[in-house]
């Protein structure tokens, strides 16, 4: 059996599925979704989701640690980055205020993927993400560990802004419909996490 990788960029991701306006493809099973991308004669050795915690927004963090369990539960390695504090500017009214910015979530996506192709852990890696600064690690894949291949599939509706990656595939949303977690996740023999109400399915 060929071994795949599957590495997915949790924040591109998310905010694909925002933009479609439909919450309850948020509570996405990465596991299933990432088999469902294989090929015969394939097996996911392992799915490596990459994001971090915005501290910050005390609801939205409650719900990214319970979802960060869920897919724990599913056999999901997760790789949490964290937010840096920014000063911002408005160069018009010269209003200022602090934002926030991801930092070394892509950087970590970059250095596993091409950590995993060069000690041969990996015959396929699959990456989902429309980051274009993904794409000097793909390039350096191909170069040093040619025998591995590099396959991306793009989040919903990404596709044509992402062409620096060479997408082979674009997940769609009724692709994420069939990959959807259940209403309650078992996550130890005493706890049980229940899917938020706001991605409760449409009736």
């Amino acid at each position: 059996m060929r071994r795949v990788i599957v590495y997915i960029d949790g924040f591109n991701l998310y905010h694909a599925i925002d933009d479609l306006g439909q919450s309850h493809l948020k509570w996405l099973n990465l596991r299933a979704l990432a088999e469902s991308l294989l090929r015969t004669g394939e097996q996911v050795k392992l799915v490596r989701y990459f994001s971090a915690y915005a501290t910050w927004k005390t609801d939205a963090y409650a719900r990214h640690r319970d979802y960060v369990a869920a897919l724990k539960a599913q056999g999901v390695e997760t790789n949490m980055a964290s937010f840096k504090k920014k000063p911002r500017r408005c160069f018009s009214c010269g209003a200022q205020w602090f934002g926030h910015e991801e930092k070394e979530t892509d950087v970590n996506i970059a250095v596993q993927m091409v950590a995993d192709a060069l000690t041969g852990e990996v015959d396929r890696l699959i990456l989902i993400s429309a980051d274009t600064d993904l794409a000097p690690p793909i390039r350096t894949i191909a170069q040093l560990a040619p025998q591995c291949e590099v396959f991306v599939a793009t989040p919903p509706k990404r596709f044509k802004n992402c062409q620096a990656l060479k997408p082979a595939l674009e997940i769609t949303a009724g692709r994420i419909a069939k990959c959807l977690l259940p209403a309650q996740v078992q996550v130890s023999a005493t706890k049980t996490i229940a899917r938020p109400q706001s991605y409760a399915p449409p009736p």
